[in-house]
């Protein structure tokens, strides 16, 4: 009874083995994640990934306007097939707003058009640009370049695109940071794609 009842054990373990063997044998386990193609990318000509940010691009600019400045030109490359529209969300992670989560915002534009591939230098002054997408930062519907003080820390400044799936029904509101979380709120759920580029800046002494 003992051998017979070995038999059968045997028998059912090389059963559930076969389907695995043969999974491992096709190169690709059935519950491995397909290929996707290339990571979407970010790039910044006019500083390194990671690098400083020129005074050009800043506040402390010369002739900038009070909490504004020339936004740098942007290109993004490899967006997932499907991709609706882009996001884009600049913030500085060091700036921490009325004891909450919220950091600065310093530009938030959204739904510029899929055929996009990246941003001029120096996006003009308005709530809406010409291909329909929104802007906004805390300073207005304008780009706010970095402005960290001279006498602190070189603050961390996150340039973030998002390939969504979807245009966004969100319409600017009085408050940049009400506006942000609105737009953030709407991507949950559509977005396809990422692509992070991070600067320093701190003014000169």
């Amino acid at each position: 009874m003992r051998t017979r009842r070995w038999f059968f054990v045997s028998m059912i373990i090389q059963l559930i083995a076969m389907p695995i063997a043969a999974q491992e044998r096709g190169g690709q386990r059935a519950s491995a994640p397909a290929a996707t193609g290339p990571a979407m990318t970010l790039t910044i000509p006019a500083f390194p990934d990671g690098g400083q940010i020129p005074v050009k691009f800043s506040q402390a600019a010369e002739g900038a306007a009070p909490g504004e400045g020339t936004s740098p030109a942007m290109s993004w490359a490899n967006p997932p097939a499907g991709t609706q529209s882009f996001v884009l969300n600049m913030h500085d992670m060091d700036v921490v707003r009325n004891r909450t989560t919220d950091d600065q915002a310093h530009w938030v534009v959204w739904n510029i058009p899929a055929t996009a591939s990246g941003l001029p230098e120096g996006v003009p002054k308005g709530p809406q640009r010409s291909d329909g997408s929104y802007q906004v930062s805390a300073t207005g519907p304008v780009y706010r370049g970095p402005g960290a003080p001279a006498t602190g820390p070189r603050h961390h400044y996150m340039f973030e695109v998002y390939a969504l799936d979807i245009k966004l029904d969100v319409q600017p509101t009085a408050d940049a940071f009400e506006t942000r979380t609105n737009v953030l709120k709407a991507m949950q759920g559509h977005i396809l794609g990422k692509a992070v580029y991070g600067g320093l800046f701190r003014r000169p002494q």
